[in-house]
């Protein structure tokens, strides 16, 4: 299902087409309330009473979960988070799955959840692939033209579905005896037609794809769209470091002179694509479950969410409680109202509603 079905489109060419565009603002479709700086600390689930966490579970009808760092890390199941995740069926709560992984396409998910034991349809899954081409989709994008991406097959699949031209991806590496001197007489020429520019994570990423990228983007009538900017993966217990694709995006960013639409968390698109399909959802009976405060906390926080952090990812409670007393309002808004070790701690405490 398009989100143009859904009404999608008219907020889109209300309010982000026309920020795309640099024209005048016009009324949105719908709004969202943007929570202020926290002002009650971060309560910690194991030290609630069984009332507390029960009043809390009920306050709460809809649940956005991020995955990697909170269902899964790598391809295991962090332990206990599939049968949370069907105990808030089980209650009666709707559950989607949002990420910033633009590797993979829905479909890819769909069969991960199902092996996890975690479950759901293709229609709970939001990824940002997806939500980058259903972004052009739903500004009105001219198909005769296709799309230069930066990035994987995850988006492709995806531009494939709606029948969206693009480049193939993969290695478009420089050959080792050719110098920054010499680089001229092999410059790659852009490619006729490319309406759009789409930067996603990308392992292959080039100094020939930033230069076809930025010369695209030089056209000012050339649409850029950025998946997400989440700057690193730290690879917890061994000190690496994995980019992000916030690196690759500033690079791209840096060398058009230009700025992105960012779609993916913590954007409020992650919530409107939610909220257009199912407008009853209602904000403040949201729950948000992340792992990384500056993209899942952050999210809740831009679209008026309930949060909740857990430590199986990127941010602990630690940062949490350095938050809490900064005098920076924005690390403040980092702050979620709720923490748990591990999303499975749940369950027990949920057992009994």
């Amino acid at each position: 299902m398009t989100l143009s079905r859904l009404g999608y489109n008219i907020f889109l060419k209300g309010n982000t087409y026309n920020r795309l565009h640099g024209l005048k603002k016009t009324n949105t479709f719908v709004t969202f309330p943007t929570r202020a700086c926290s002002t009650m600390p971060c309560r910690e689930v194991a030290q609630m009473s069984d009332d507390e966490v029960k009043k809390w579970v009920n306050s709460f009808d809809t649940v956005m979960t991020d995955c990697d760092g909170v269902l899964w890390v790598g391809g295991e199941a962090v332990p206990g988070s599939p049968d949370v995740i069907q105990r808030f069926r089980a209650l009666g709560k709707k559950v989607f799955y949002v990420t910033n992984n633009s590797t993979k396409h829905r479909k890819e998910y769909k069969i991960k959840f199902d092996k996890l034991g975690f479950g759901g349809e293709m229609d709970e899954i939001i990824g940002t692939a997806y939500l980058a081409a259903a972004y052009l989709e739903d500004i009105g994008f001219d198909k005769s033209k296709s799309v230069y991406v930066v990035g994987s097959t995850g988006i492709t699949q995806e531009l494939d579905d709606i029948g969206v031209k693009h480049n193939d991806v993969g290695p478009d590496p420089v050959s080792s005896d050719v110098s920054l001197d010499a680089i001229r007489s092999c410059l790659p020429h852009p490619e006729p037609g490319v309406g759009a520019v789409i930067v996603g994570h990308d392992i292959h990423i080039s100094f020939f794809k930033m230069t076809k990228a930025a010369s695209h983007l030089a056209k000012p009538e050339v649409i850029f769209v950025a998946t997400n900017t989440d700057e690193q993966f730290p690879v917890k217990g061994t000190g690496i470091i994995v980019p992000g694709t916030g690196a690759f995006v500033a690079a791209v960013e840096t060398a058009a002179c230009r700025k992105p639409t960012i779609l993916g968390k913590p954007s409020k698109y992650m919530f409107e694509i939610i909220k257009h399909r199912h407008p009853g959802v209602d904000p403040k009976r949201t729950l948000m479950i992340g792992d990384r405060a500056n993209t899942d906390i952050l999210l809740g926080k831009n679209c008026g969410l309930q949060t909740l952090l857990v430590g199986t990812g990127c941010h602990s409670l630690a940062d949490t409680r350095k938050w809490e007393l900064s005098e920076d309002a924005e690390e403040r808004r980092l702050v979620a109202d709720y923490y748990s070790d591990k999303l499975g701690d749940l369950l027990e405490r949920m057992s009994r509603l």
